[in-house]
């Protein structure tokens, strides 16, 4: 069985992830991600994680955490959201490919998450996610409910212990009487053999021991906060084709859905110096952008 698991909370810091009536993806998916590891840890698995506080980090960190941890497994924690509030409920795994046992872990995942009481949204694959695509290892990324979906909160809020559980079970339920080898990680050729993806070559210095589960924290911003914008679309597609070109650059971007509009933003400064710097820096990488609040 795998020895090395990377547990990864989505997004972090500057990046919340989506935002819904003041709760961030970026703290649920902490709370989540931490208490699926703890039971991991309790299960006898070797577990590490990508953040144990609220830090930013780029997706390119996170995968290049995992790669440089050596992990045998990775597995990032989010929360969905729709195109507008209310529009979809329901658990979603997200893997590279349909090969390897990252599509078994996926359906075990999803369906023990259905068992309680969330819609089973199915599993999508999605190469182009650098978490997926860019870890030397196989790689989920799990989509806990969705955050503007006040049924889904509600699952999430009354039965988080179970939740952490169903997630941890889905592993180790896949994990058990198998080994996760290191040819587990892309497509399959015609032969049998899969192919192995490009490792990542950036390399962050390696994270602190994991820490205890914590309890979840209100957001403490100050009363305004300086934003950089990149763009603003009607069509949810567009803004996360625009989310993750920003991410791909290594920019802490993230999505608010606001007056209709879902707008694509990056970082959130107390400073008006430190949002005009990062607007500098992101407008040199060709993105038309301004400063708002």
């Amino acid at each position: 069985m795998a020895t090395k698991i990377v547990v990864d909370a989505g997004h972090g810091g500057s990046n919340p992830g989506a935002m819904y009536q003041g709760r961030r993806e970026s703290d649920d998916a902490l709370r989540l991600a931490m208490a699926v590891g703890k039971i991991l840890e309790s299960e006898g698995y070797d577990v590490s994680y990508t953040r144990t506080s609220d830090v930013t980090q780029s997706v390119g960190q996170k995968a290049a955490i995992a790669n440089e941890e050596g992990a045998d497994l990775f597995v990032s924690i989010h929360r969905n959201a729709g195109e507008y509030p209310g529009q979809y409920t329901g658990v979603q795994t997200l893997i590279y490919d349909d090969s390897g046992i990252k599509k078994q872990m996926a359906e075990r995942i999803n369906a023990n998450l259905a068992a309680l009481g969330f819609r089973n949204a199915g599993i999508s694959i999605r190469p182009n996610l650098v978490v997926l695509n860019s870890t030397e290892m196989p790689a989920l990324l799990v989509e806990a409910g969705f955050i503007d979906s006040d049924t889904d909160n509600r699952l999430f809020d009354s039965r988080f212990q179970a939740m952490a559980q169903a997630v941890a079970d889905g592993i180790t339920e896949t994990l058990e009487g198998q080994r996760v080898t290191s040819s587990d990680v892309s497509e399959e050729e015609p032969d049998g053999e899969e192919r192995r993806r490009p490792p990542m070559h950036q390399r962050p210095p390696m994270m602190c021991p994991p820490m205890p589960p914590v309890p979840p924290m209100p957001p403490e911003e100050p009363e305004e906060l300086y934003r950089v914008q990149a763009g603003a679309f009607r069509e949810r597609q567009n803004a996360d084709n625009l989310l993750q070109l920003l991410e791909n650059d290594g920019f802490p971007a993230f999505i608010v859905y606001q007056d209709g509009l879902y707008k694509v933003q990056v970082g959130a400064f107390s400073r008006l110096s430190n949002a005009i710097a990062m607007e500098r820096e992101v407008r040199e990488k060709g993105y038309n952008t301004y400063i708002t609040t």
